[in-house]
C-alpha cells in the first residue's frame, strides 16, 4: 500500500488539489491528512468539502491546532495565527465545524503512528523541530505495540530522523523526489511538510508518500498556482502577510 501523507493544508484548495492529483498519479492507495486543514488561507469551504469527501472514501483525517481554533475561536487574538480563526469559523457550515470538532488527535495505519504535532501529549501542539523533540515524540509513539514509524506535520518543513545503534536520534536530510529506504528494523520519525503554506523559501507544495510494502519514504514537492492562492487570501480580506507567504514560500 502507498500512503500519501498530507499536512498543514491551511485552506489552500489550489495546493491541495495539486497534491491529490500528484499522489493519485504516483499510485497512492490511501490518504492521511495530518491536521491544520484550515486557517491562514482563503478557501476553507472548498477544502473542507474535499476533505470530507476523502474521509468518506476511507482517508484518515486528524485534528490540528488551527482546526481546533476554527471550531472555537479565541476571544482575542494572541498570535498571528489566531487572526484568521474567527473568519474561518464564520465561513464554515455547522456540519463542517462539527466534522473538525470530532476529529481524532492520532491514528495508526499498520506500523505507522500518525499525529499532527508531537505524540507525547498531542493536544499541547508541541513542535518536532530537532533531535531532542523528535526523540520525545518517537518514544511516546513506541509505547503503542507494533509502531516503527511516526509521521506528523505542524512545523511546515520536511525532516527525517531515525534511531541508530546508539540511544539518540540521527537526522537525515531528505532530497525531494528521492525514495529513502526506511527498513523496519530501525525506528523512524518524519515531518511531512506543509501542503498549503511551505516555509523554506520555495512556494511549491509539500507532501510525502510512504510505500508500506517496500518500506520506502519519498518527500515530494508539487508546483501549484500559488498566485491564485494568494489572490484568494486577498479577496477574502485576510492579512496581506498570509498572501505574501504563499508567494514567497516563507
Amino acid at each position: 500500500m502507498k500512503l500519501a501523507l498530507l499536512s498543514d493544508i491551511h485552506a489552500n484548495i489550489h495546493a491541495l488539489d495539486a497534491c491529490l492529483a500528484h499522489a493519485r498519479q504516483a499510485g497512492c492507495d490511501r490518504f492521511a491528512l495530518l491536521g491544520d486543514l484550515v486557517g491562514y488561507g482563503g478557501d476553507p469551504v472548498p477544502v473542507m468539502e474535499r476533505v470530507i469527501a476523502l474521509a468518506n472514501d476511507g482517508a484518515v483525517v486528524l485534528k490540528g491546532n488551527h482546526d481546533a481554533l476554527a471550531v472555537t475561536p479565541p476571544a482575542q487574538s494572541q498570535q498571528m495565527g489566531d487572526s484568521t480563526a474567527q473568519w474561518t469559523h464564520e465561513q464554515l457550515s455547522a456540519e463542517q465545524r462539527g466534522f473538525l470538532d470530532a476529529l481524532p488527535m492520532t491514528a495508526t495505519v499498520g506500523a505507522c503512528f500518525l499525529v499532527h504535532a508531537s505524540a507525547d501529549a498531542p493536544e499541547k501542539w508541541r513542535y518536532v523541530e530537532d533531535e531532542r523533540s523528535a526523540g520525545v515524540s518517537l518514544d511516546a509513539a513506541l509505547t503503542h505495540p507494533g509502531i516503527r514509524y511516526v509521521f506528523g506535520g505542524h512545523v511546515h518543513h520536511q525532516t527525517l530522523y531515525y534511531k541508530g545503534s546508539g540511544r539518540g536520534l540521527m537526522a537525515f536530510k531528505p532530497t525531494a523526489g528521492v525514495a529513502i529506504p526506511t527498513p523496519a528494523h530501525r525506528q523512524w520519525i518524519a515531518t511531512v511538510g506543509s501542503v498549503g503554506q511551505p516555509r523554506d523559501g520555495q512556494p511549491t507544495a509539500m507532501y510525502a508518500l510512504f510505500d508500506l510494502a517496500q518500506a520506502r519514504l519519498s518527500f515530494l514537492r508539487v508546483p501549484y498556482d500559488h498566485a491564485a492562492a494568494a489572490a484568494s487570501v486577498r479577496r477574502a480580506g485576510l492579512p496581506e502577510y498570509f498572501a505574501k507567504r504563499l508567494e514567497e514560500g516563507r
